[in-house]
Protein backbone atom coordinates (compact mmCIF):
# COMPACT_ATOMS: atom_id res chain seq x y z
CA UNK A 1 0.00 0.00 0.00
CA UNK A 2 1.34 3.37 -1.13
CA UNK A 3 1.98 6.00 1.75
CA UNK A 4 -0.99 8.25 -0.20
CA UNK A 5 -3.36 5.12 0.05
CA UNK A 6 -2.43 4.70 3.75
CA UNK A 7 -3.49 8.03 4.33
CA UNK A 8 -6.61 8.24 2.13
CA UNK A 9 -7.65 5.26 4.82
CA UNK A 10 -6.79 7.01 7.71
CA UNK A 11 -8.97 10.35 7.05
CA UNK A 12 -11.99 8.18 5.51
CA UNK A 13 -15.35 9.03 6.67
CA UNK A 14 -17.14 5.72 8.12
CA UNK A 15 -19.54 4.53 10.97
CA UNK A 16 -18.94 5.74 14.55
CA UNK A 17 -21.31 2.99 16.33
CA UNK A 18 -22.15 -0.74 16.18
CA UNK A 19 -25.90 0.42 16.20
CA UNK A 20 -24.47 2.80 13.47
CA UNK A 21 -23.64 -0.09 11.32
CA UNK A 22 -26.79 -1.92 12.01
CA UNK A 23 -28.95 1.15 11.40
CA UNK A 24 -27.11 1.79 7.79
CA UNK A 25 -26.51 -1.60 6.76
CA UNK A 26 -30.42 -2.52 7.86
CA UNK A 27 -31.35 0.49 5.73
CA UNK A 28 -29.68 -0.86 2.89
CA UNK A 29 -31.22 -4.30 2.91
CA UNK A 30 -35.10 -3.18 4.04
CA UNK A 31 -36.63 -1.32 0.93
CA UNK A 32 -39.82 -1.67 -0.77
CA UNK A 33 -39.69 -5.15 -1.53
CA UNK A 34 -40.37 -5.41 1.98
CA UNK A 35 -43.44 -3.36 2.19
CA UNK A 36 -45.04 -5.94 -0.43
CA UNK A 37 -43.35 -8.41 -2.66
CA UNK A 38 -42.10 -10.42 0.33
CA UNK A 39 -44.82 -11.02 2.81
CA UNK A 40 -47.02 -11.35 -0.43
CA UNK A 41 -44.48 -14.14 -2.05
CA UNK A 42 -44.81 -15.40 1.50
CA UNK A 43 -48.57 -16.16 1.49
CA UNK A 44 -48.62 -16.95 -2.66
CA UNK A 45 -45.74 -19.49 -2.19
CA UNK A 46 -47.24 -21.56 0.94
CA UNK A 47 -47.01 -19.40 3.92
CA UNK A 48 -45.12 -20.89 6.72
CA UNK A 49 -43.69 -23.44 4.43
CA UNK A 50 -42.12 -20.62 2.04
CA UNK A 51 -40.20 -18.90 4.82
CA UNK A 52 -38.71 -22.29 6.06
CA UNK A 53 -37.28 -22.10 2.45
CA UNK A 54 -36.19 -18.78 2.50
CA UNK A 55 -34.72 -18.93 5.38
CA UNK A 56 -32.62 -22.01 4.58
CA UNK A 57 -31.94 -20.09 1.22
CA UNK A 58 -30.18 -17.03 2.80
CA UNK A 59 -28.58 -19.42 4.79
CA UNK A 60 -26.82 -20.38 1.56
CA UNK A 61 -27.00 -17.82 -1.00
CA UNK A 62 -27.94 -14.58 0.96
CA UNK A 63 -25.53 -14.50 3.93
CA UNK A 64 -22.50 -15.74 2.83
CA UNK A 65 -22.46 -13.28 -0.38
CA UNK A 66 -23.12 -10.17 2.11
CA UNK A 67 -20.69 -11.42 4.71
CA UNK A 68 -17.83 -11.57 1.63
CA UNK A 69 -19.01 -7.97 0.12
CA UNK A 70 -18.63 -6.38 3.88
CA UNK A 71 -15.39 -8.22 4.45
CA UNK A 72 -13.82 -6.95 1.34
CA UNK A 73 -15.08 -3.67 1.55
CA UNK A 74 -13.76 -3.34 5.34
CA UNK A 75 -10.25 -4.61 4.42
CA UNK A 76 -9.27 -2.28 1.88
CA UNK A 77 -11.29 0.62 3.49
CA UNK A 78 -11.93 1.92 -0.77
CA UNK A 79 -14.60 1.81 -2.68
CA UNK A 80 -16.20 -0.83 -4.99
CA UNK A 81 -14.07 -0.49 -7.85
CA UNK A 82 -10.70 -0.08 -6.24
CA UNK A 83 -11.15 -2.82 -3.04
CA UNK A 84 -10.97 -5.78 -6.45
CA UNK A 85 -8.29 -3.37 -7.83
CA UNK A 86 -5.94 -3.85 -4.79
CA UNK A 87 -6.75 -7.58 -4.27
CA UNK A 88 -6.69 -9.13 -7.27
CA UNK A 89 -3.57 -10.54 -8.40
CA UNK A 90 -1.77 -8.68 -11.37
CA UNK A 91 -3.20 -9.15 -14.64
CA UNK A 92 -6.09 -10.95 -13.60
CA UNK A 93 -9.71 -8.95 -14.29
CA UNK A 94 -11.58 -9.00 -11.05
CA UNK A 95 -12.17 -5.16 -10.84
CA UNK A 96 -14.76 -5.88 -13.52
CA UNK A 97 -16.90 -7.33 -10.69
CA UNK A 98 -16.72 -3.92 -8.98
CA UNK A 99 -17.76 -2.23 -11.93
CA UNK A 100 -20.30 -4.10 -13.17
CA UNK A 101 -21.64 -4.07 -9.22
CA UNK A 102 -21.68 0.11 -9.78
CA UNK A 103 -23.54 -0.04 -13.07
CA UNK A 104 -26.33 -2.04 -11.71
CA UNK A 105 -26.67 0.21 -8.74
CA UNK A 106 -27.12 2.86 -11.45
CA UNK A 107 -29.29 0.99 -13.08
CA UNK A 108 -31.53 0.34 -10.17
CA UNK A 109 -31.99 3.40 -8.58
CA UNK A 110 -32.71 4.79 -12.31
CA UNK A 111 -35.86 3.17 -11.78
CA UNK A 112 -35.89 2.62 -8.17
CA UNK A 113 -36.00 6.82 -7.93
CA UNK A 114 -39.32 6.81 -9.67
CA UNK A 115 -41.20 3.80 -7.84
CA UNK A 116 -39.75 5.99 -4.49
CA UNK A 117 -41.27 9.22 -6.53
CA UNK A 118 -44.74 7.30 -6.78
CA UNK A 119 -44.15 6.96 -2.60
CA UNK A 120 -43.33 10.15 -1.69
CA UNK A 121 -45.99 11.76 -3.86
CA UNK A 122 -48.51 9.98 -1.97
CA UNK A 123 -47.10 10.54 0.98
CA UNK A 124 -48.41 13.75 0.60
CA UNK A 125 -51.83 12.68 -1.43
CA UNK A 126 -52.24 10.90 1.40
CA UNK A 127 -52.14 14.09 3.66
CA UNK A 128 -54.31 15.61 1.53
CA UNK A 129 -57.20 13.35 1.39
CA UNK A 130 -56.90 12.89 -2.20
CA UNK A 131 -56.76 8.93 -2.14
CA UNK A 132 -58.84 8.68 0.21
CA UNK A 133 -61.77 6.54 -1.49
CA UNK A 134 -62.86 3.23 -0.47
CA UNK A 135 -63.40 2.05 -4.34
CA UNK A 136 -60.63 0.34 -5.85
CA UNK A 137 -61.49 2.13 -9.30
CA UNK A 138 -61.37 5.66 -8.10
CA UNK A 139 -57.53 5.07 -6.32
CA UNK A 140 -56.51 2.91 -9.87
CA UNK A 141 -57.41 6.25 -11.59
CA UNK A 142 -55.69 8.18 -9.29
CA UNK A 143 -52.17 5.75 -9.68
CA UNK A 144 -52.99 6.20 -13.50
CA UNK A 145 -53.25 9.70 -13.65
CA UNK A 146 -50.07 10.07 -11.83
CA UNK A 147 -48.01 7.43 -13.75
CA UNK A 148 -49.05 9.06 -16.99
CA UNK A 149 -48.20 12.89 -16.12
CA UNK A 150 -44.86 13.35 -17.61
CA UNK A 151 -44.87 16.60 -15.16
CA UNK A 152 -45.32 14.93 -12.16
CA UNK A 153 -43.36 11.96 -13.07
CA UNK A 154 -40.07 13.60 -13.29
CA UNK A 155 -40.62 16.35 -10.78
CA UNK A 156 -41.36 14.07 -8.65
CA UNK A 157 -38.10 11.69 -8.93
CA UNK A 158 -35.65 14.76 -9.45
CA UNK A 159 -37.46 15.76 -5.65
CA UNK A 160 -36.34 12.32 -4.47
CA UNK A 161 -32.76 12.32 -6.13
CA UNK A 162 -32.34 16.04 -4.45
CA UNK A 163 -33.31 14.94 -1.05
CA UNK A 164 -31.19 11.20 -1.19
CA UNK A 165 -28.49 13.87 -2.53
CA UNK A 166 -28.88 16.18 0.40
CA UNK A 167 -28.31 13.53 2.84
CA UNK A 168 -25.00 11.90 1.11
CA UNK A 169 -23.55 15.63 0.96
CA UNK A 170 -23.27 15.48 4.60
CA UNK A 171 -21.40 12.59 4.18
CA UNK A 172 -21.23 8.77 5.59
CA UNK A 173 -21.48 9.59 9.51
CA UNK A 174 -23.48 12.25 9.92
CA UNK A 175 -25.47 11.67 6.56
CA UNK A 176 -26.32 8.24 5.97
CA UNK A 177 -25.59 7.17 9.97
CA UNK A 178 -26.74 9.80 11.20
CA UNK A 179 -29.98 9.61 9.50
CA UNK A 180 -30.44 5.88 9.65
CA UNK A 181 -30.14 5.65 13.15
CA UNK A 182 -33.38 8.16 13.43
CA UNK A 183 -35.27 6.25 10.22
CA UNK A 184 -35.08 2.63 11.12
CA UNK A 185 -36.50 2.99 14.70
CA UNK A 186 -39.37 5.35 12.95
CA UNK A 187 -40.02 2.42 10.51
CA UNK A 188 -40.19 -0.38 13.56
CA UNK A 189 -42.47 1.86 15.73
CA UNK A 190 -44.64 3.05 12.86
CA UNK A 191 -44.82 -0.86 11.57
CA UNK A 192 -45.96 -2.15 15.07
CA UNK A 193 -48.67 0.74 15.53
CA UNK A 194 -50.08 -0.50 12.02
CA UNK A 195 -49.82 -4.52 13.23
CA UNK A 196 -51.88 -3.39 15.58
CA UNK A 197 -54.78 -1.77 14.19
CA UNK A 198 -54.67 -4.16 11.56
CA UNK A 199 -55.15 -7.18 13.62
CA UNK A 200 -58.31 -5.36 15.90
CA UNK A 201 -60.44 -5.58 12.36
CA UNK A 202 -62.97 -7.94 11.76
CA UNK A 203 -61.52 -10.90 9.64
CA UNK A 204 -58.12 -10.23 10.53
CA UNK A 205 -57.36 -13.70 10.67
CA UNK A 206 -57.88 -14.64 7.35
CA UNK A 207 -54.96 -12.50 6.27
CA UNK A 208 -52.89 -14.17 9.08
CA UNK A 209 -53.81 -17.49 7.74
CA UNK A 210 -52.98 -16.26 4.23
CA UNK A 211 -48.92 -15.39 5.47
CA UNK A 212 -49.02 -17.96 8.00
CA UNK A 213 -50.30 -21.18 7.25
CA UNK A 214 -47.48 -23.60 5.89
CA UNK A 215 -48.79 -25.22 2.88
CA UNK A 216 -46.35 -27.98 1.91
CA UNK A 217 -47.97 -29.02 -1.30
CA UNK A 218 -46.66 -25.44 -2.50
CA UNK A 219 -43.29 -26.39 -2.21
CA UNK A 220 -41.99 -27.04 -5.95
CA UNK A 221 -38.89 -26.35 -7.97
CA UNK A 222 -40.03 -22.79 -9.00
CA UNK A 223 -40.65 -21.97 -5.50
CA UNK A 224 -37.33 -23.37 -4.29
CA UNK A 225 -36.10 -20.78 -7.04
CA UNK A 226 -38.26 -18.08 -6.00
CA UNK A 227 -36.77 -18.40 -2.36
CA UNK A 228 -33.53 -18.08 -3.13
CA UNK A 229 -33.39 -15.58 -5.84
CA UNK A 230 -35.59 -13.30 -3.16
CA UNK A 231 -32.66 -14.16 -0.02
CA UNK A 232 -30.32 -12.80 -2.92
CA UNK A 233 -32.10 -9.91 -4.01
CA UNK A 234 -33.42 -8.59 -0.42
CA UNK A 235 -30.32 -8.10 1.22
CA UNK A 236 -28.86 -5.48 -1.57
CA UNK A 237 -26.18 -7.94 -2.40
CA UNK A 238 -24.28 -7.83 -6.03
CA UNK A 239 -24.36 -4.40 -7.06
CA UNK A 240 -21.30 -2.97 -4.75
CA UNK A 241 -23.34 -1.63 -1.87
CA UNK A 242 -22.36 -4.27 0.86
CA UNK A 243 -18.70 -3.56 -0.56
CA UNK A 244 -18.61 0.32 0.21
CA UNK A 245 -20.78 -0.15 3.29
CA UNK A 246 -18.04 -2.39 4.52
CA UNK A 247 -15.60 -0.12 3.81
CA UNK A 248 -17.30 2.36 6.53
CA UNK A 249 -17.17 -0.22 9.20
CA UNK A 250 -15.34 -0.36 12.49
CA UNK A 251 -12.11 -2.45 12.41
CA UNK A 252 -13.76 -3.96 15.95
CA UNK A 253 -17.30 -4.88 14.34
CA UNK A 254 -18.01 -8.24 14.35
CA UNK A 255 -19.27 -9.07 10.40
CA UNK A 256 -20.82 -12.38 10.41
CA UNK A 257 -22.68 -11.34 13.63
CA UNK A 258 -23.92 -8.05 12.15
CA UNK A 259 -25.11 -9.59 9.20
CA UNK A 260 -27.16 -12.24 10.76
CA UNK A 261 -28.65 -9.68 13.00
CA UNK A 262 -29.33 -7.72 9.68
CA UNK A 263 -30.95 -10.86 8.19
CA UNK A 264 -33.06 -11.44 10.85
CA UNK A 265 -34.41 -7.50 11.49
CA UNK A 266 -34.83 -7.75 7.82
CA UNK A 267 -37.04 -10.39 8.03
CA UNK A 268 -38.88 -9.10 10.97
CA UNK A 269 -39.49 -6.00 9.21
CA UNK A 270 -41.31 -8.05 5.90
CA UNK A 271 -43.29 -9.83 8.46
CA UNK A 272 -44.58 -6.68 10.15
CA UNK A 273 -45.36 -5.66 6.89
CA UNK A 274 -47.44 -8.55 6.06
CA UNK A 275 -49.12 -8.50 9.56
CA UNK A 276 -49.80 -4.40 9.03
CA UNK A 277 -51.17 -5.09 5.30
CA UNK A 278 -52.86 -8.64 4.93
CA UNK A 279 -55.66 -8.71 7.85
CA UNK A 280 -56.77 -5.53 6.22
CA UNK A 281 -56.73 -6.11 2.96
CA UNK A 282 -59.20 -9.09 3.77
CA UNK A 283 -60.73 -8.01 6.21
CA UNK A 284 -62.45 -5.95 3.67
CA UNK A 285 -62.61 -8.28 0.85
CA UNK A 286 -59.88 -7.47 -1.24
CA UNK A 287 -57.16 -9.04 -3.50
CA UNK A 288 -53.52 -9.31 -2.25
CA UNK A 289 -52.41 -8.74 -5.77
CA UNK A 290 -48.56 -8.12 -5.65
CA UNK A 291 -46.76 -4.90 -7.05
CA UNK A 292 -47.75 -1.46 -7.56
CA UNK A 293 -51.18 -2.54 -7.14
CA UNK A 294 -51.04 -3.54 -3.70
CA UNK A 295 -49.33 -0.60 -2.54
CA UNK A 296 -51.07 2.08 -5.01
CA UNK A 297 -54.77 0.95 -5.08
CA UNK A 298 -55.38 -1.14 -2.81
CA UNK A 299 -54.48 0.06 -0.01
CA UNK A 300 -55.40 3.23 -0.06
CA UNK A 301 -58.95 1.30 -0.56
CA UNK A 302 -58.35 -0.27 2.16
CA UNK A 303 -57.43 2.63 4.76
CA UNK A 304 -60.34 4.53 3.57
CA UNK A 305 -62.84 1.43 4.78
CA UNK A 306 -61.23 1.78 8.44
CA UNK A 307 -62.42 3.94 11.38
CA UNK A 308 -59.32 6.72 11.31
CA UNK A 309 -57.91 5.15 8.17
CA UNK A 310 -56.83 8.84 7.19
CA UNK A 311 -54.45 8.38 9.57
CA UNK A 312 -53.28 5.48 8.79
CA UNK A 313 -52.79 5.45 5.42
CA UNK A 314 -50.45 8.87 5.56
CA UNK A 315 -48.45 6.22 8.59
CA UNK A 316 -48.26 3.73 5.84
CA UNK A 317 -46.76 5.67 2.99
CA UNK A 318 -44.53 7.43 5.60
CA UNK A 319 -43.22 4.34 6.99
CA UNK A 320 -42.95 3.30 2.97
CA UNK A 321 -40.65 6.63 2.55
CA UNK A 322 -38.57 5.44 5.31
CA UNK A 323 -37.87 2.12 4.14
CA UNK A 324 -37.13 3.75 0.51
CA UNK A 325 -34.97 6.17 1.92
CA UNK A 326 -32.62 3.72 3.25
CA UNK A 327 -32.51 1.79 0.20
CA UNK A 328 -31.59 4.67 -1.67
CA UNK A 329 -28.62 6.02 0.20
CA UNK A 330 -26.56 2.70 0.09
CA UNK A 331 -27.40 2.29 -3.94
CA UNK A 332 -26.96 5.76 -4.89
CA UNK A 333 -23.55 5.94 -2.16
CA UNK A 334 -21.57 3.23 -4.85
CA UNK A 335 -21.22 5.38 -7.51
CA UNK A 336 -20.68 8.71 -5.03
CA UNK A 337 -17.73 6.54 -3.11
CA UNK A 338 -15.88 5.24 -6.49
CA UNK A 339 -16.18 9.20 -8.13
CA UNK A 340 -14.40 10.21 -4.91
CA UNK A 341 -11.78 7.55 -3.58
CA UNK A 342 -10.86 6.32 -7.18
CA UNK A 343 -10.95 9.27 -9.40
CA UNK A 344 -10.38 11.43 -6.80
CA UNK A 345 -13.46 13.83 -7.23
CA UNK A 346 -14.65 15.74 -4.23
CA UNK A 347 -17.36 14.15 -2.27
CA UNK A 348 -19.77 17.22 -2.92
CA UNK A 349 -18.86 17.65 -7.09
CA UNK A 350 -19.38 13.40 -6.96
CA UNK A 351 -22.75 13.61 -5.56
CA UNK A 352 -24.17 16.42 -7.78
CA UNK A 353 -22.65 14.55 -11.06
CA UNK A 354 -24.16 11.39 -10.05
CA UNK A 355 -27.45 12.91 -9.47
CA UNK A 356 -27.20 14.98 -12.50
CA UNK A 357 -26.18 11.57 -14.29
CA UNK A 358 -29.26 9.52 -12.72
CA UNK A 359 -31.81 12.31 -13.65
CA UNK A 360 -31.17 12.08 -17.24
CA UNK A 361 -31.49 8.73 -17.59
CA UNK A 362 -33.64 8.41 -14.65
CA UNK A 363 -35.85 10.33 -16.68
CA UNK A 364 -35.96 7.38 -19.29
CA UNK A 365 -37.84 5.26 -16.50
CA UNK A 366 -40.05 7.92 -15.17
CA UNK A 367 -41.27 8.74 -18.86
CA UNK A 368 -41.95 5.42 -19.42
CA UNK A 369 -45.68 5.28 -18.57
CA UNK A 370 -46.37 8.72 -20.68
CA UNK A 371 -44.07 10.08 -23.39
CA UNK A 372 -41.74 6.98 -24.07
CA UNK A 373 -44.59 4.93 -23.34
CA UNK A 374 -44.47 3.38 -26.74
CA UNK A 375 -40.08 3.19 -26.90
CA UNK A 376 -39.34 -0.44 -26.34
CA UNK A 377 -35.66 -1.54 -26.49
CA UNK A 378 -36.01 -5.78 -26.43
CA UNK A 379 -39.30 -5.84 -25.91
CA UNK A 380 -39.13 -3.80 -22.77
CA UNK A 381 -39.67 -0.22 -21.56
CA UNK A 382 -36.59 1.73 -19.64
CA UNK A 383 -38.14 0.90 -16.64
CA UNK A 384 -38.72 -2.49 -17.10
CA UNK A 385 -35.31 -2.95 -19.31
CA UNK A 386 -32.79 -1.48 -16.46
CA UNK A 387 -34.84 -3.72 -14.29
CA UNK A 388 -34.68 -6.86 -15.81
CA UNK A 389 -30.46 -6.05 -17.19
CA UNK A 390 -29.57 -5.35 -13.30
CA UNK A 391 -31.40 -8.10 -11.40
CA UNK A 392 -31.68 -10.85 -13.27
CA UNK A 393 -28.08 -10.63 -15.06
CA UNK A 394 -25.51 -8.17 -14.13
CA UNK A 395 -26.72 -8.60 -9.86
CA UNK A 396 -26.36 -12.63 -10.15
CA UNK A 397 -23.04 -12.54 -12.41
CA UNK A 398 -21.40 -10.34 -9.90
CA UNK A 399 -22.48 -12.50 -6.85
CA UNK A 400 -21.01 -15.96 -8.72
CA UNK A 401 -18.19 -13.86 -9.77
CA UNK A 402 -17.83 -12.46 -5.95
CA UNK A 403 -17.90 -16.09 -4.35
CA UNK A 404 -15.25 -17.60 -7.03
CA UNK A 405 -12.94 -14.28 -6.01
CA UNK A 406 -13.09 -15.25 -2.22
CA UNK A 407 -13.00 -18.80 -2.51
CA UNK A 408 -9.93 -19.45 -4.83
CA UNK A 409 -8.18 -16.37 -5.07
CA UNK A 410 -8.92 -14.66 -1.68
CA UNK A 411 -8.25 -17.86 -0.12
CA UNK A 412 -9.65 -18.63 3.66
CA UNK A 413 -5.73 -17.19 5.20
CA UNK A 414 -7.05 -13.93 4.52
CA UNK A 415 -11.14 -14.20 5.29
CA UNK A 416 -10.00 -16.08 8.41
CA UNK A 417 -7.85 -13.32 9.83
CA UNK A 418 -10.22 -10.41 8.20
CA UNK A 419 -14.06 -12.32 9.84
CA UNK A 420 -12.01 -13.50 13.49
CA UNK A 421 -10.65 -9.46 13.52
CA UNK A 422 -7.04 -11.05 13.42
CA UNK A 423 -7.77 -13.53 15.74
CA UNK A 424 -10.07 -11.54 18.51
CA UNK A 425 -12.53 -13.58 17.58
CA UNK A 426 -12.71 -17.52 17.88
CA UNK A 427 -14.82 -18.69 15.22
CA UNK A 428 -12.55 -20.92 12.67
CA UNK A 429 -15.43 -23.60 12.66
CA UNK A 430 -17.96 -21.21 11.03
CA UNK A 431 -15.57 -19.64 8.64
CA UNK A 432 -14.70 -23.09 7.83
CA UNK A 433 -17.85 -23.70 6.33
CA UNK A 434 -19.22 -20.60 5.19
CA UNK A 435 -15.86 -20.76 3.19
CA UNK A 436 -17.10 -24.39 2.00
CA UNK A 437 -20.15 -22.72 0.94
CA UNK A 438 -18.44 -20.02 -1.07
CA UNK A 439 -16.19 -22.13 -2.39
CA UNK A 440 -18.76 -25.31 -3.36
CA UNK A 441 -22.45 -24.37 -2.73
CA UNK A 442 -23.54 -20.47 -3.24
CA UNK A 443 -22.15 -19.70 -6.63
CA UNK A 444 -24.03 -22.84 -8.27
CA UNK A 445 -27.21 -21.26 -6.26
CA UNK A 446 -26.67 -18.24 -7.46
CA UNK A 447 -26.30 -19.45 -10.95
CA UNK A 448 -29.78 -21.63 -10.78
CA UNK A 449 -31.19 -18.22 -9.61
CA UNK A 450 -30.07 -16.06 -12.89
CA UNK A 451 -30.81 -19.01 -15.27
CA UNK A 452 -34.11 -18.85 -13.40
CA UNK A 453 -34.49 -15.55 -13.82
CA UNK A 454 -33.31 -15.48 -17.46
CA UNK A 455 -35.96 -18.17 -18.32
CA UNK A 456 -33.48 -20.90 -19.07
CA UNK A 457 -34.81 -23.37 -16.20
Amino acid sequence: MTQQDASAKAVRDGFTSSFGVLAATLGSAVGLGNIWKFPYLTGANGGAGFLVVYLLATLLVGLPVMISEIMLGRAAKRDAVTTLVQFSPRGQPWWLVGAFGVLAAFLIMAFYSEVAAWVFAYVFKAIGGSILSSDPAVTSAAFGQLVSDPVQSLLWQWLVLAFIGGILLMGVSKGIEAVTKKLMPILFLLLIVLCVRSLMLPGAAEGLSFLFTPDFSKISGAVILTAMGLAFFKLSIGMGTMITYGSYFRDDQNIPATTVRVMAADLFVSMLAGIAIFPAVFSFGFEPAAGPSLVFITIPAVFASMPFGHVFMVLFFVLTAIAATGAMLSILEVPVSVLNGRFGISRPKAVVATLLLLALIGSTCALSGSLLADFKLFGFNMFDLFDEVSSKLIMPAGGIALCLFVGWVWGFDKMKAELSNHGALTNEALLRKLFFLLRYVTPLLVLAVMLSGLGLI
